[in-house]
């Protein structure tokens, strides 16, 4: 499964782009439990960082590596990776570009894979269409998160 969605958020780049500090996760990804650093370089690009996430009663905690970086004023780009169950490939992207001062256009692109039977079963068995409302869920909490930090500092 592969996706990518835009949206265009009323709030300046550095504060949407503040909600994708991996101590900022749980706000974004209520799922996610803890994340805790394995090597944070200083610039960023290859760091990894252990992350617990929860579904229902389990929990389950992967490495998640940092595989591209960019921090400009005008662009803002994460790209991470990680195995999740040891059932999927988990590739995601997050990218930032000011539209204008106030205005931040916000791009999340990614890809699962099965690497293993279960894996490559399980995402034939699930829905397009769940997989697209999770997609647009994260999109509307990255918005309201956004906005909401945006009304506090002003």
């Amino acid at each position: 499964m592969k996706w990518i969605e835009e949206r265009l958020i009323d709030a300046p780049i550095d504060v949407v782009w503040s909600l994708f500090e991996e101590e900022q996760a749980k706000r974004i990804m209520p799922k996610v439990v803890e994340n805790r650093w394995l090597e944070k370089k200083p610039e960023m690009k290859g760091s990894t960082y252990e992350q617990t996430y929860q579904e229902g009663k389990r929990n389950e905690t992967y490495v998640v590596e940092i595989v591209e970086y960019e921090n400009t004023d005008h662009r803002k780009h994460k790209r991470i990776q990680f195995q999740l169950a040891r059932a999927f490939e988990m590739n995601l992207a997050f990218t930032m570009e000011q539209v204008t001062k106030q205005q931040t256009k916000f791009i999340y692109a990614g890809s699962n894979r099965g690497i293993n039977f279960v894996g490559r079963a399980m995402l034939k068995l699930g829905s397009r269409v769940n997989g697209d409302h999770v997609i647009q869920e994260f999109l509307d909490r990255v918005e309201q998160e956004a906005l909401h930090d945006y009304k506090v500092l002003n």
